[in-house]
């Protein structure tokens, strides 16, 4: 597209707006007085003493309303022309005097049309239909540089005419009107076409008003451009007698400035891409081996958070003199932030993970500075030629993507690129990609499993599950949930759960109300739009929120403890309830426990399938503190009636697992309660 069509395309600017009221200004005089003839000619051309007294009346009195208003408009216009013409103004105001103006003498020419219409005889209706569409004629050009105006103008004056003549008058009417109309419709269409060559002649002259101006600021680029060549030039002279010497420092400034990181001395990308490109051909040449280190820092955002930006950049200047120590010179470049790019010639896989361990264990010495001491630790990524590839770009990306991997896995650890890894990492971004349009494409459902009182078979709950088909793939919520949260998906994934569920929940008719439980990621917890959302959900599926229990798990100690106990505050205050789920895998405290208002505590299932070994311990410990804090029980993972029977000896309050119903659509919840019982 065009820089005109571009500016055609969007909103006039108020220059351009001002260049159309000039342009209907313009041409204001010589309508007045083409309207101001037009009337007359009509109002007394056809005038004849015979006439009655009422239409000769009528004829006079629209005649002199249009001069009324042709006065006012001639005011205006000379108004125009001596204050605001040629200024910076507003042209909304100039524009709506205008088109008011015009508006009037259209009702005027339209009055004419309906209270005359019927005492005129054939000839003058012609000679009316001729001028009128003369007229129409006329603003089809002069009103152009406004659609609107233009419409309303050129309907005003044909349309009820013609509309007259077909409807009441005889046949030579009607074909008068039927011309009338067609001549209307062309003129709508040549006022339309000259709108647009209008909008798009103002857009012009605006696009070359920019470049008019982009031409002087260039120019007065190009002038002190030339002032500074000059004066470097001048300089030169001035240095004549060391010219070579000169010559040679700005040689090395400028090498130093295009292939040298300015914090460190290290070398930038741009330099250390070309330095292993030449690696690489001379290892090719050689038939010798190489390897790329991708380094990152872990800890190092928290340094610059605690103690700023300037003991941040000591810190890197210390890391980068201990790398190294770890490699020939400008084989170490500093590839932005906090990652190193590491080059070893020569280097086997063994030898490189070796160097790796051995910078890394230099990274992790503690830093002295200005009495902190800074503990940093790093993860490293390794790539090699020629087994990954043979070019430079690759290498350090396969490298960057190894230390990815390897901080997601394990942080402050060393990882060697592999055919595998590319496959997970390409197969993660197809998951990725594919779970953006998961809730648009229908690729995502809900299967519901029963949650059963121990002491008698009736149900208290459903946990509502998310299952997610893929291509045809069913694939495992331990696989997409981690990387919805990874993505920020979680958000819009979780809130369409949470409806859902609500939803069905709402549908569904038991004898006994039965409550849905939903699991909340900490991610959705913490957001400060959750309770928003919760409240429109609510709101609009109509479930009583104490059918509603939300899961969370004990990793939210973990994070803001303040947040944590505002959120969950603000669910309990709107009637829902809480449900600690696997509980006892995580690291919370009964002080953190005795803070936060819960109502559920759900056992884990991997304690449950320790009651086959004997052990009970922490089930029993579990239900203490249950009744501790006056809460409901609710064991997972219940397979057999062996384990049913002891949880429920134990004193466990409701169970869960494959052993009663394994988790189902909707439909076949229903059909499962109604067999079932």
């Amino acid at each position: 597209m065009t820089t005109t069509q571009q500016r055609a395309s969007t909103t006039l600017t108020p220059a351009m707006q001002r260049d159309l009221v000039e342009m209907l200004y313009g041409n204001v005089f010589t309508g007045l007085l083409i309207t101001f003839i037009a009337m007359s000619g009509l109002a007394f051309g056809f005038s004849e003493p015979g006439d009655p007294a009422e239409v000769l009346a009528t004829k006079k009195t629209i005649w002199a309303c249009m001069c009324v208003v042709l006065v006012l408009r001639f005011l205006d216009a000379i108004y125009w022309q001596l204050k605001q013409r040629g200024k910076e103004y507003d042209p909304r105001l100039a524009s709506i005097r205008f088109s008011t103006g015009a508006t009037i003498t259209t009702i005027i020419w339209s009055s004419y049309s309906f209270l005359l219409f019927d005492y005129m005889s054939t000839i003058e209706l012609a000679c009316t239909m001729v001028i009128l569409s003369a007229m129409a004629g006329g603003a089809a050009t002069i009103l152009a540089p406004s659609r609107l105006l233009v419409i309303i103008y050129c309907t005003g004056l044909l349309l009820p005419m013609s509309l007259f003549a077909i409807l009441m008058g005889t046949a030579n009417f009607a074909l008068l009107g039927y011309l009338g109309i067609g001549f209307w419709l062309a003129m709508l269409s040549t006022s339309l076409k000259s709108n647009t060559f209008f909008r798009q002649a103002v857009t012009l002259k605006a696009t070359n008003a920019d470049l008019l101006s982009q031409m002087a600021q260039e120019r007065s680029e190009i002038a002190r451009i030339n002032e500074e060549l000059l004066a470097s030039n001048n300089k030169l002279d001035n240095a004549n007698a060391t010219l070579e010497e000169e010559v040679l420092k700005r040689t090395d400034d400028i090498h130093r400035l295009s292939n040298r990181d300015p914090l460190t001395s290290l070398m930038n990308r741009s330099g250390f891409l070309r330095h292993l490109q030449n690696m690489l051909k001379k290892a090719q040449q050689l038939d010798n081996k190489l390897a790329v280190l991708f380094i990152d820092l872990d800890g190092f955002k928290q340094v610059n958070d605690s103690l700023g930006h300037q003991v941040g950049d000591r810190v890197l200047e210390e890391v980068s003199k201990r790398l190294t120590r770890f490699c020939e010179a400008d084989h170490l470049a500093r590839w932005g932030g906090d990652e190193f790019v590491l080059l070893l010639p020569y280097a086997t896989e063994n030898t490189a993970v070796a160097v790796a361990q051995a910078a890394r264990s230099g990274i992790t010495i503690p830093i002295s500075l200005d009495e902190n001491t800074i503990n940093l630790d790093a993860t490293i990524g390794i790539a090699l030629y020629p087994q990954h590839s043979s070019d430079a770009n690759e290498l350090i990306q396969e490298a960057d993507l190894t230390m990815y991997e390897q901080k997601r896995r394990a942080r402050g650890s060393v990882g060697v690129f592999s055919e595998e890894l590319y496959v997970s990492l390409r197969e993660e971004q197809s998951l990725r990609d594919g779970l953006r349009y998961a809730i648009e494409k229908n690729q995502l459902t809900l299967h519901y499993q029963p949650i059963l009182y121990a002491g008698e078979k009736r149900m208290w709950a459903v946990e509502a599950l998310l299952r997610w088909s893929f291509d045809g793939i069913n694939i495992p919520p331990d696989k997409f949930i981690p990387l919805a949260e990874r993505t920020g998906l979680i958000h819009e994934i979780g809130t369409w759960v949470l409806h859902r569920a609500c939803i069905d929940a709402s549908q569904w008719h038991f004898p006994e109300p039965v409550a849905v439980s939903v699991n909340v990621s900490v991610i959705q917890l913490m957001d400060d739009g959750f309770i928003r959302g919760l409240d429109r959900v609510l709101d609009s599926t109509g479930l009583a929120p104490e059918r509603l229990h939300l899961e969370i798990t004990e990793s939210v100690f973990a994070e803001d403890t303040a947040q944590v106990l505002k959120q969950v505050n603000a669910i309990k205050a709107r009637g829902v309830q809480i449900s600690i789920d696997d509980f006892g895998t995580g690291f919370s405290s009964l002080g953190q426990l005795h803070s936060l208002q819960f109502d559920h505590i759900k056992i884990d299932r991997a304690f449950v399938q320790k009651l086959e070994e004997g052990s009970d311990t922490i089930i029993r410990a579990t239900l203490m503190i249950a009744r501790e804090f006056d809460c409901r029980t609710v064991a997972e993972g219940i397979e057999t009636a062996e384990d049913a029977d002891r949880l429920r000896a134990m004193g466990v309050d409701c169970l869960q697992g494959y052993y009663y119903a394994r988790p189902m659509p909707v439909r076949d919840l229903i059909d499962w309660y109604t067999t079932d019982n």
